[in-house]
């Protein structure tokens, strides 16, 4: 057993009731695992940071439903609770993966027959069902009263499969509006496990793609312990912990790897590039890559003795002064590139190796300038799933090969490559998005998609296997 955490829509405060649950539990000793529904990274990285273990994303496009099902099984059973936050409203995903497309559909094994349709694939509900788990329903209720009663009740019988353990009132105003409140609740006798009253002294930060990370709110650990006083007093816990407790699973749902590549990997983590799945780096280690953690931001050099390099997503835009300044780590960087280093980048390790960074305000950043190409921030925002087929063997896929990832930047290229990596398209339809990504020099996987290898294995293999040649020559960047 284990709970998903669910909105009625966007903004209703999913975030903040998953973080003070979690604070609250890991106050009082818990060991507990926590998943996301979808693609996101930085609600994962806040996860983390409360509960000191890794957030996994449970995201059926960019993996699979069986994968889906595996990690939940795999990770939930390391720990005494579980719980998934959900992404956007309950039943908000892809509502038109299957209407009008049911063959594409199939191949992802996303259907069973010609007849079935999904037309909430990759929601929170979706994850529910798959899962089998109840869910707590968040429900903004700043400006209603007798009105949560009808959303209550929608939410609840819209689709008998998914199992309304209870609601979370979240931004109560009073006691007198509470009051309201209840009484409408009351003949539904669906639980109320949680009241939170609107809290001036809890914000977390955005700007443009979210959230700010976590490695850049100084004050995170007192927000924290706020979160826990407020969660000590605020949930119905007798209610809560039996819904939040994890079973022990059959040992079959583990997996391992024969760790068969003995490379090191430079993976650029700092508060520029901040953005990996923890299932792409677990893939890299069960398949025998030791990975080094460094910063472009910080160190003067790349770590010595490498094999490969990987660049993650992250905001190289809001520190692309400090990663200009430090020329001695860009010069590093393009120098083991042109001299064969095996090489992925992903979104913002993308704009690193571009030849500039231009920012909001105009102003031009040097970078790795291995791209010939600059990086320009604008007001746009590229989002969604991409279907991604391969036009050329590169240091990841061979020709030919269906990838699906997810984009999720402000930002655009001044040139696109003569000879792209991908040409792609979106995923709940087949309308063309172009070709993208940069595959020359060859050793490098430079784009905008953010991959999640987990249901793709053969994507870290074949890195490794390239890296694995750096190794072989003796060659020692």
């Amino acid at each position: 057993m284990a709970l998903v955490i669910a909105g009625e829509r966007s903004g209703v405060g999913k975030t903040t009731v998953t973080l003070t649950l979690l604070a609250s539990l890991r106050r009082r000793d818990r060991l507990v695992q926590s998943f996301k529904v979808g693609p996101d990274y930085i609600d994962p990285m806040f996860h983390q940071h409360v509960t000191g273990r890794a957030c996994r994303n449970l995201d059926p496009v960019l993996t699979s439903e069986v994968y889906v099902q595996q990690c939940f099984a795999r990770h939930s059973q390391l720990s005494e609770y579980a719980l998934v936050e959900g992404v956007m409203g309950l039943f908000d995903g892809i509502s038109s993966l299957v209407i009008g497309h049911s063959s594409f559909a199939k191949d992802k094994g996303q259907m069973t027959n010609d007849k079935e349709q999904i037309t909430d694939f990759a929601s929170t509900a979706h994850i529910a069902r798959l899962l089998d788990l109840p869910v707590v329903l968040v429900i903004d209720c700043s400006r209603l009263s007798g009105s949560v009663a009808a959303i209550a009740h929608g939410y609840r019988s819209f689709d008998p499969r998914i199992k309304i353990a209870g609601v979370v009132l979240n931004r109560v105003g009073s006691d007198r509006h509470l009051s309201l409140l209840k009484d409408s609740l009351e003949p539904l006798q669906l639980p109320i496990l949680g009241v939170m009253r609107r809290q001036d002294n809890i914000t977390i930060p955005d700007r443009h793609l979210g959230l700010v990370p976590t490695a850049e709110l100084p004050e995170l650990n007192a927000l924290i312990d706020r979160l826990a006083d407020l969660g000590d007093t605020c949930f119905d816990w007798q209610r809560l912990l039996p819904l939040l407790k994890s079973e022990p699973l059959s040992p079959s749902t583990s997996s391992s790897l024969s760790a068969s590549f003995p490379v090191r990997i430079a993976v650029a983590r700092d508060r520029a590039f901040n953005f990996y799945y923890q299932d792409n780096l677990d893939l890299l280690q069960e398949l025998g890559a030791e990975l080094v953690f460094w910063s472009p931001l910080e160190d003067t050099d790349i770590p010595k003795d490498i094999q490969g390099m990987y660049f993650g997503g992250g905001f190289p835009e809001v520190f692309a002064q400090q990663l200009a300044q430090n020329s001695s780590v860009r010069d590093a960087v393009k120098t083991a590139i042109l001299k064969g280093m095996p090489t992925v980048a992903e979104c913002g390790g993308l704009m690193y190796l571009c030849e500039q960074i231009i920012d909001f305000e105009g102003k031009s950043w040097s970078m790795a300038g291995v791209l010939p190409t600059s990086a320009v921030m604008g007001g746009r925002l590229t989002l969604g799933y991409r279907r991604a087929v391969a036009l050329q063997d590169n240091l990841l896929v061979k020709a030919n090969t269906t990838v699906y990832g997810h984009e999720f930047h402000r930002s655009h290229l001044t040139l696109t490559s003569t000879q792209p990596l991908f040409e792609t398209s979106r995923y709940d339809c087949e309308e063309n998005m172009g070709c993208e990504g940069w595959g020359l020099p060859a050793n490098i996987h430079a784009s905008y998609v953010h991959l999640h290898w987990g249901e793709s294995r053969e994507i870290p293999q074949q890195f490794l296997k390239e890296c694995l040649k750096v190794a072989s020559s003796g060659t020692w960047i």
